[in-house]
């Protein structure tokens, strides 16, 4: 009977390629680290084409905002610990893209 429940179970991640936060870690004033900071697994990050100490993009479900990236290969595939980064909380996923700094934005465009 168990076996039957689990294998109804419906997997969690919708999309492939987002993470799961795992952890959220709020700082303080005075504290000697501060500001948005996402750590992901080495592999994780080199699908994203991101690199520690670069800025990437992290999309949640609410809004998206800049974030230092940085390698913890102690998170298991598809995790990630983020600090800082606003509407976000645990259990929820996210998704990280390199920003395109290449292309000229053009404000007539819309």
């Amino acid at each position: 009977m168990l076996g039957r429940l689990v294998a109804h179970i419906p997997k969690m991640r919708t999309v492939e390629g987002d993470l799961r936060v795992v952890r959220y870690i709020a700082s303080r004033r005075g504290d000697a680290e501060r500001g948005p900071k996402i750590w992901l697994r080495g592999p994780d990050a080199l699908q994203r084409l991101v690199v520690p100490g670069e800025l990437a993009w992290v999309f949640g479900p609410r809004r998206h905002e800049l974030a230092e990236v940085a390698i913890d290969d102690s998170l298991a595939e598809g995790d990630a610990i983020v600090r800082d980064l606003a509407g976000l909380s645990v259990s929820e996923y996210v998704r990280v893209s390199k920003p395109d700094l290449d292309t000229r934005f053009n404000r007539s465009r819309g």
